[in-house]
C-alpha cells in the first residue's frame, strides 16, 4: 500500500496531461507489471481521492476506463477488483529520458531540428487514419545527454490553426502533451511498439554516428475515447548507448517486464 501510495503522489495537477488520465496510467502500469495483481482489490474511491488530493469523481472516471480495458473489475458493495488476465507479450517500460539522465549523473537536454506543418505523406496518413495531403505539425527534435546525442524523435499530429503550439511546449514535448494543447483531445490509450531499424543517412548525422548502424526504434500511437488516432511519434535509440533489458520477477526489488535502459 506504501509502495502504490507513493506512485499515486506522483499526480500532478498543475500538468496539461488531465488528473484522471495520470491516475489511469499509474493504475494500469501497476496492473500489467504484476504490482496489483489478479483479484486484489483497490483502495477505495475515497481513500483514492484522499491520497491524490483530487475528487472521487476524477478516480471514478480514471477507474472507468480501466474497467473499460477489462484490467479492473467493480463488484457491488465489495469494491474493485484485479481482473484474471494474460498477456502474451511482455510489459516493456520507458523511462523519462530527462529524469533517468539526471539519476545517472548526466545533464540531460533537447535540441529541436523543426517545427514544420506538412502534407501528411502515405506513411503518416496510415498511422493517423487521415486522407493523404492533410496539414499535419511535424516535430523533430534531439535527446542529448552531457551534449552526446542519444535518441532522435519525430511527432506528428493533424494540424488545427486555431490551436497554435508556443515555443515552451516545444522544450520538452511528450506526444500525449502535444495532443491535449494542440487538438483538444484527450488521449485515452496508448500502443508501443519496439522494433529493431538501421540508422539512416539523415538519422545518423543527427545522432553523430555512421549510418547503417543498429538502432531501436520505438513507435507510438496515441487514441482517444472513440479509439481513433489523434498522435504519432517514433523514437531512434542508438543502439550503441542503449540496450534492451527484461526482468523475470525471480529476483528480489525486481519488476517483472522490461525497459530500454541507458548503457
Amino acid at each position: 500500500m506504501a509502495d502504490l501510495e507513493k506512485d499515486l503522489k506522483k499526480i500532478s495537477k498543475s500538468s496539461v496531461i488531465p488528473v484522471y488520465y495520470q491516475l489511469a496510467r499509474i493504475l494500469e502500469k501497476r496492473i500489467r507489471l504484476g504490482k496489483l495483481k489478479p483479484g486484489e482489490s483497490l483502495p477505495s474511491e475515497n481513500k483514492i481521492a484522499s491520497i491524490c488530493g483530487i475528487s472521487r469523481m476524477t478516480v471514478r472516471r480514471a477507474i472507468a476506463e480501466l474497467v473499460d480495458l477489462r484490467l479492473l473489475s467493480p463488484q457491488k458493495g465489495k469494491g474493485t477488483f484485479v481482473t484474471e488476465h494474460e498477456f502474451a507479450h511482455t510489459v516493456f517500460e520507458f523511462y523519462d529520458f530527462f529524469k533517468e539522465m539526471r539519476r545517472k549523473g548526466k545533464e540531460p537536454s533537447s535540441k529541436l531540428v523543426n517545427v514544420r506543418i506538412i502534407k501528411a505523406d502515405k506513411t503518416i496518413a496510415k498511422k493517423l487514419d487521415i486522407p493523404i495531403d492533410t496539414k499535419t505539425l511535424s516535430i523533430k527534435l534531439i535527446l542529448a545527454a552531457d551534449g552526446y546525442p542519444m535518441v532522435y524523435e519525430e511527432k506528428y499530429i493533424v494540424y488545427t490553426k486555431q490551436n497554435p503550439i508556443i515555443e515552451s511546449e516545444l522544450r520538452d514535448p511528450s506526444l500525449p502533451s502535444l495532443v491535449s494543447s494542440h487538438l483538444h483531445k484527450l488521449p485515452v490509450t496508448s500502443r508501443r511498439i519496439l522494433q529493431v531499424t538501421i540508422i539512416n543517412e539523415e538519422e545518423a548525422i543527427l545522432l553523430n554516428t555512421k549510418p547503417h548502424s543498429p538502432a531501436f526504434l520505438v513507435e507510438q500511437i496515441l487514441y482517444d475515447k472513440d479509439n481513433t488516432p489523434i498522435g504519432w511519434g517514433k523514437s531512434i535509440y542508438r543502439g550503441d548507448s542503449y540496450k534492451l533489458v527484461s526482468y523475470d520477477g525471480l529476483n528480489p526489488g525486481r519488476e517483472k517486464g522490461g525497459i530500454i535502459d541507458y548503457e
